[in-house]
């Protein structure tokens, strides 16, 4: 059976969006051409489940890794119920959207994150309204659309297990992943 005929009835039954729901099915799904998925910068323990990540060539490499470059930065933090880009990161997205538009065969996930105060509701669309300010923000420095998934985790894959503001304000984020 067609896994895509049983999708609404998925999204009624989790309480999910279409978009989330699609993007846990295609991340389930093994890379057709055998190639390994990574997220530059992160140690394969902190890598998060399921997530087929753009691993770069080496001439880009530099430009991730090296950590002058603002290429390098990709997790950018929130205020406490905030959507507000904050200016430390402006050049930073300036930068991944000015990428993404001169190698317009990289797409990136934008993965919103928040930490646990609020109802599983709200914290899944905050994560999705601070993607989407993210989204916003590269296409207006030269990404395209097509190049940009949007997915949100509320509160459910905390960077820092607490219940105190420290572990609150790592977990209030949108991680940059870059894809294939």
């Amino acid at each position: 059976m067609n896994i895509w005929i049983l999708l609404p009835l998925l999204v009624v039954l989790s309480g999910c969006t279409v978009e989330q729901i699609k993007s846990t099915l295609e991340n389930a799904k093994p890379a057709n051409d055998g190639t390994e998925f990574s997220n530059p910068g992160i140690t394969a323990a902190e890598q998060p489940l399921g997530a087929d990540v753009y691993r770069p060539t080496d001439k880009m490499t530099d430009e991730f890794d090296n950590s002058a470059s603002p290429l390098s930065k990709r997790v950018l933090y929130f205020d406490r119920d905030q959507t507000k880009i904050r200016p430390e990161y402006q050049a930073v997205l300036a930068a991944h959207g000015k990428y993404l538009s001169k190698h317009t065969n990289a797409l990136v996930i934008l993965e919103g994150h928040t930490d646990e105060q609020g109802s599983r509701e709200y914290n899944l669309a905050l994560g999705e309204k601070r993607s989407q300010t993210v989204r916003q923000f590269l296409q207006l420095n030269g990404a395209i659309t097509a190049q940009i998934e949007v997915v949100s985790y509320g509160e459910e894959r905390p960077a820092k297990v607490g219940q105190e503001e420290a572990s609150w304000q790592l977990n209030r984020r949108v991680e940059i992943l870059y894809r294939r």
